[in-house]
Parts: structure tokens; C-alpha cells; sequence
């Protein structure tokens, strides 16, 4: 009977092995990679029932097993699994527990942690509690006190809340679910029953910061009133044109005194340093209620700064703009004050009640007047222009200097033969321009595709558009800058003369006026009023384009210039008129100069330009700057051609020039060193010497 049991079971094992398929997983790389054992140690807790029993929890990163050596008794480690745990008891006493961690490579590490076992109550208890750095709804906390083995922390924010264990030297985190004030317990537990116990209250707080816009649910938006003014947060009862957000701050003004207004705390001081330009929508139940803003120092109110506008829209949402511009960023402000109507007593009525959005800082003044000079540089500001005609005008950067803010205006294909363009809007300029019959110029820069191009400038009254003159400059300079005048005293043929006794407060420039668009585009800046009507003179910068100035050059020692009609008209200079220099037979140093009408001012620009026509690469040319009366006061440089047979530009740096000095000639000497032949190799051609 038993044989056949055994032959039986044989019969099953064979059936069972031959049933199945072997598959061996021989990949053991991983172990090779493994690293030593992470964040090794240990919690430690104890009941509180003088037995001493003390319960170890090993724990660490990457660890398969542990071992546990009590330091106390025998010396023989205890084998833990992860997840697991082992007890001892212990008698009073401050214990050494070795834990060791070993990884699937077989590598140990091994760590030591002090066990304190007492039966008396902790003592000295100090807690820590801090909200962290990185997260305003997390709180760190750890403590430490005499005679614990280890602490059990609640935090407040939960019905029979299950505590956290901590132990000396560690910190246990926890983060709220919203703002609010939890108080934040903490009990040292020994081995005996008596426990210590301390608590802290943690304020939970979101801070309120710019922009303010009354839409957080975390956020106590709290406001302090004074003097009549109260403000609450309510659901938007306005909620249309530009503001549909949910909530929105309402002030009322009450009887009290003409002052009363509210303030709110920010979490911090506000950062000018970029923005200045405060902006907050407001709808008011009047046109021209005034609105100040004012921002102070949280422990001085004496260091402060405010500014205060008018509504303009009753019974509407309007955003309007506070400049700030000119605020001491030295000074720190922490608080926004808000005062309606300041110098008159509210009734709490509702010709009397506000409402208030979107509290925050930009860098652009909306809808502000521009005025005269107009630069398009000044920081934070809105430089509105309007095109009529399909003129198509954009900011732009100036494409010589790209620090320099311009307008980049096209005139396209099909524009009209008036496409212009107003500098601001139809409200015109914030203050008139003060035209006389003795002061009657404005002065425009433009960077111009072309020469030879009409560019109107217009300005009228924007009340009276009968009452209003136009003029025209032309163009003498293509790719490059140059600053037309406009002399109102000359008017344009077929259009009104100037007229002293009106008021001129709007202007329009017109490029390529007469043309249609055929795709042409023109940079612009700097639109000035002269204080004094300019007199033509021979001055920087010499484009030899006038027909009413004589540009007398004095040649010297073989150099001969003459003004001449471009006669290599063509590339970066299509200029009617340039300068030919021919070196004929004399000294090396053979060229000419020419006088100006003042000095150079050096003061903001040291770059000479100059355009240059040259019969071959590598020509020399020096460019010399002289003292009226002292030729032994100079400065020169010299630029070689790289291009034989067309205009370049050569670069003369200045930078190194000595300002203090007075200089009013220039001169050119082409190949000092070299004696001329007055040949075709030795004729050049020159054109629009300027300091950029």
C-alpha cells in the first residue's frame, strides 16, 4: 500500500513540473547600482506605565533589512523587516540603540540614536513652531525638553486627531487646508505616566499683496476705516463693461469728517522699482468724484506719498491711473489708503457709495495727454498717436540706437496722399504750443528711406481745425537721421497762413505727402518746439543740400574739395549734392578743411559718420576736429574703405576726446602719407558728416 502512495506521488510531481514552464529572471544589475542606505534611524515610544517597555521602529531609504542592538542586555542584534518593529524593556537609564540598515547589494550602514528612559515627567519642554518659508500654509515644529523619550504633536486643525511622534533634534511638518488661527500642541511623553504638555497658536494667514483684486477665499481682505469711511467686500452688484469679477470692495462715506476713508495693510512693502503707475477700477455714482490714492510706511505715517484723480464716468466702471512716477523708492510702504471725495463730508447716502477693483501696479500712464517735447522715452509713459488715412504707426526701436524708444510709421500700399498721423489723440496736447511770429519752428527727427521727400507738419486748435497752418521740410539725408525744422512763418502753398492770436495745441506730421503709400517707412522722434527760430548756418550735420549756405572749404597742400551733384547717385546716398575731394600733386598730408558756425558739442554724442565714395578698398582717411584759433588743440582718427566703387559708411570713435576743449573746424585728409596725383584713384566723394 505504501509503494503504490510513493509510485502515486511520483506520478503527480511529474505531471505538476512537466505541466509548467521554467522561467528564470536572471537580471540582477540593479544590485550592482544599489547605494548605501538612506536617512537611517529610528522612532522610539514608550508606555507610560513605569514598565519601561519601549517600542523600535527602524526606518530608512533602500534598506531590505534592518538590525536593532537594544544597548542594553544582551549585545545580540535583532533582525527587523522593514515595516516592522521590535520592544525591550528597559530601567531608567540613557541608552545607546544601534540600528543597522543593509541593502539588496549587501551593504550596511549603521547609525547610533540615544534612548532616554525615565519614569519621571519631562521637564524644560520648548517648542518650536514656524510657518514655512516656502509655504504660508505649512508649519515646522520640533521641541525638546529633560527626561522625554520621545514628543507626540496635534495640530489643531481636525476632530480626534491622531498625533504626529517626533523626536528631539527632528522636525515633524504639517500644512492647513485654510487660514485661520489652530493652536499647536505638544506632550513629552517618559516612561512614567505623568506627560508635560505646551502650546502655541499659529496663525495660518494668507498676506495680502498688490494686485489686490478681492477674489481669494484664503485672503482676509481687512480693511481699517476712520473718520466715516467704512469699507466691506461684496459680490460685485455692478458686474459689467470692464469689470465682471465676483467680488469688488464697497466704501461708503459717512457723516464724519471730510478725511474719512480706509486703509489695508499689504504682507509686504510695495516694490516700486520697476512699476510706478498705480491702477484700480472704480465705479462711482458721479462724474468727477475725487479718488485719492495714498501709499505710507507701516510705523510712519509720516513717510508717505499720494496722488488723486477725478472720475470721469457716473454709473460705470472706469480704471483710472494714479502716477507715481516721482515716488522716493528709498522709502518703504506697506499701506494703501483710500480716501473719496477728500475735503467733504460723506452722508452715507448713495451719492456717497463707491465701489472699488483691481488694485495693482503697471508701468504705463493710460490716457494721458502728451505734450511738448515728445521723445517716446520717458518711462511708464502711454505715447498715443492716432493714423488717419491708413498710415500705419507702431513703437519701435531706433534702428542706430537700441536704446532709444521711436515711432516706426509705413505709409502702404493705397494710402492716401494725405496719410498722416496725430502726435496723441483728438484732445490734442495737454498745454498749447507756444507759437509767436517771432518763435514760429518746430524741429522733428526722421530717418528717412529717401531723399528729396516732402514731410508736412500741421498744428491747429483740436477745438477749431479752421484754425491751423501747415509747413514742409524735405528730406536731404536717406537711411540715416537728420532733424528737419518746420517754420510756421513759411507756410505750405495753398493752405493757411500762422496766426499768432490762435491757440495751437495739436499736431500731424505727413510723410511723402502728395505720394500715395507705395510701401515707404520712416522712423521719428524728438518732436520739439524751438525756443528760438533757427538760423541756417554751416553746422554738424554737413549734407551740402542747402541753396542758400556757401560750404567754403580751405584745401591745403594738394587737397581740393568742390560741392557737387552727386555723380554716384545710388545705394545708401541718393543726395542730390556731396563734397569731391581730389589729391593732386603736393605734400602727403594734402587735404582741406572747413569752419563751423559754433563749436562741436561733444557733450552726449562722439561717433563720427561719414559717407564715403572711393576708387578702391583700403583708402585712407583721416578725420581731424581743430580749435578755432589753436590748431594745436585737436583730435583725429582715421578709417580705412573697404568697398572700391560704391558709398559706405566709416566710423570715427571720438569717446577718447577731451571735452573741455573747444573745436569748430574739420578737416579730411584721404591717404596721409601718400602724395596724390589728381588721377581718378585719387578723386573721392564724401557726403553727410554727422555726430551720432
Amino acid at each position: 500500500m505504501k509503494t503504490l502512495k510513493y509510485l502515486l506521488s511520483c506520478l503527480i510531481l511529474i505531471f505538476i513540473f512537466s505541466g509548467c514552464k521554467k522561467e528564470i529572471n536572471d537580471d540582477v544589475s540593479f544590485v550592482k547600482t544599489a547605494t548605501t542606505s538612506a536617512k537611517l534611524g529610528a522612532m522610539f515610544t514608550i508606555t507610560q506605565d513605569n514598565t519601561g517597555l519601549v517600542t523600535i521602529i527602524p526606518n530608512g531609504e533602500g534598506v531590505a533589512s534592518f538590525e536593532v542592538t537594544y544597548g542594553h542586555g544582551t549585545n545580540t542584534p535583532v533582525k527587523v523587516l522593514p515595516g516592522g518593529n521590535t520592544t525591550h524593556i528597559y530601567p531608567e537609564g540613557i541608552y545607546d540603540v544601534k540600528i543597522t540598515g543593509t541593502n539588496v547589494a549587501g551593504v550596511a550602514t549603521t547609525v547610533t540614536q540615544k534612548l532616554t528612559v525615565t519614569f519621571k515627567a519631562p521637564e524644560n519642554l520648548e517648542v518650536t513652531a514656524a510657518i514655512d518659508a516656502g509655504n504660508k500654509y505649512k508649519v515646522n515644529v520640533s521641541a525638546k525638553a529633560l527626561y522625554e523619550t520621545f514628543f507626540q504633536v496635534y495640530f489643531g486643525d481636525v476632530a480626534n486627531e491622531v498625533p504626529a511622534n517626533l523626536l528631539e533634534g527632528e522636525t515633524v511638518s504639517h500644512i492647513y487646508k485654510k487660514t485661520g488661527n489652530y493652536t499647536v500642541k505638544v506632550v513629552a511623553l517618559s516612561g512614567g505616566a505623568a506627560t508635560t504638555t505646551l502650546t502655541k497658536v499659529i496663525a495660518i494667514v494668507d498676506p495680502v499683496l498688490l494686485p489686490v483684486t478681492f477674489e481669494s477665499p484664503t485672503i482676509d481682505y481687512k480693511w481699517n476705516d476712520f473718520s466715516g469711511g467704512n469699507v466691506t467686500v461684496v459680490t460685485n452688484p455692478q458686474s459689467s463693461g470692464i469689470n465682471t469679477s465676483a467680488k469688488v470692495a464697497k466704501m461708503v462715506k459717512n457723516a464724519g469728517d471730510p478725511w474719512g476713508g480706509s486703509w489695508i495693510g499689504l504682507g509686504g512693502p510695495i516694490d516700486f522699482s520697476a512699476n510706478k503707475v498705480f491702477r484700480m477700477k472704480v465705479f462711482s455714482p458721479r462724474s468727477g468724484a475725487k479718488v485719492l490714492l495714498k501709499v505710507e510706511n507701516a510705523g510712519n505715517g509720516s513717510i508717505s506719498f499720494e496722488k488723486e484723480v477725478s472720475t470721469t464716468v457716473a454709473n460705470g466702471w472706469e480704471d483710472l491711473a494714479f502716477d507715481y512716477r516721482t515716488i522716493n523708492t528709498a522709502n518703504a510702504y506697506h499701506n494703501i489708503v483710500i480716501i473719496f471725495d477728500n475735503g467733504t463730508p460723506g452722508n452715507g447716502s448713495a451719492d456717497f457709495t463707491f465701489l472699488l477693483d483691481d488694485i495693482r501696479l503697471t508701468d504705463a500712464m493710460p490716457n494721458t495727454q502728451i505734450d511738448l517735447p515728445v521723445t517716446f522715452d520717458v518711462p511708464g509713459f502711454t505715447y498715443t498717436v492716432t493714423d488717419f488715412g491708413n498710415n500705419q504707426t507702431v513703437d519701435a526701436t531706433d534702428p542706430t540706437d537700441a536704446s532709444n524708444k521711436v515711432k516706426k510709421t509705413t505709409k502702404p500700399n493705397g494710402a492716401e496722399t494725405w496719410a498722416g498721423t496725430t502726435i496723441g489723440t483728438s484732445t490734442g496736447f495737454a498745454t498749447a504750443i507756444p507759437l509767436t511770429a517771432a518763435s514760429s519752428q518746430m524741429s522733428v527727427r526722421v530717418y528717412s528711406p529717401a531723399v528729396g521727400l516732402q514731410i508736412r507738419l500741421k498744428v491747429e486748435n483740436h477745438n477749431n481745425n479752421t484754425h491751423s497752418v501747415e509747413t514742409v521740410a524735405t528730406t536731404t539725408v536717406a537711411g540715416d537721421w537728420e532733424t528737419l525744422i518746420f517754420d510756421f512763418n513759411n507756410q505750405a502753398s495753398g493752405t493757411a497762413a500762422f496766426n499768432s492770436t490762435y491757440t495751437y495745441d495739436m499736431a500731424s506730421i505727413f510723410f511723402d505727402f502728395g505720394n500715395s503709400g507705395s510701401g515707404k517707412v520712416f522712423y521719428w522722434d524728438d518732436v520739439k518746439k524751438l525756443a528760438t527760430n533757427y538760423v541756417e548756418s554751416v553746422s554738424l550735420p554737413l549734407t551740402f543740400e542747402s541753396t542758400s549756405l556757401t560750404y567754403t572749404w580751405n584745401d591745403f597742400d594738394g587737397g581740393v574739395v568742390t560741392v557737387v551733384n552727386n555723380p554716384q547717385s545710388g545705394g545708401i546716398n541718393t543726395s542730390s549734392k556731396v563734397a569731391k575731394m581730389v589729391k593732386n600733386m603736393g605734400q602727403i598730408w594734402g587735404g582741406s578743411w572747413i569752419g563751423l558756425a559754433a563749436p562741436i558739442d561733444f557733450s552726449t554724442k562722439k561717433t563720427f559718420k561719414l559717407r564715403v565714395f572711393s576708387p578702391r578698398v583700403g583708402a585712407k582717411l583721416l578725420l581731424k576736429v581743430e580749435n578755432q584759433t589753436d590748431g594745436g588743440i585737436n583730435f583725429e582718427k582715421e578709417g580705412v574703405t573697404t568697398v572700391a566703387g560704391a558709398w559706405e559708411i566709416l566710423t570715427f570713435d571720438y569717446s577718447a576726446i577731451n571735452t573741455a576743449n573747444s573745436y569748430q573746424k574739420i578737416v579730411l585728409i584721404f591717404d596721409l602719407g601718400t602724395v596724390g596725383d589728381g588721377s581718378a584713384n585719387f578723386t573721392y566723394l564724401f557726403d553727410n558728416i554727422t555726430l551720432n
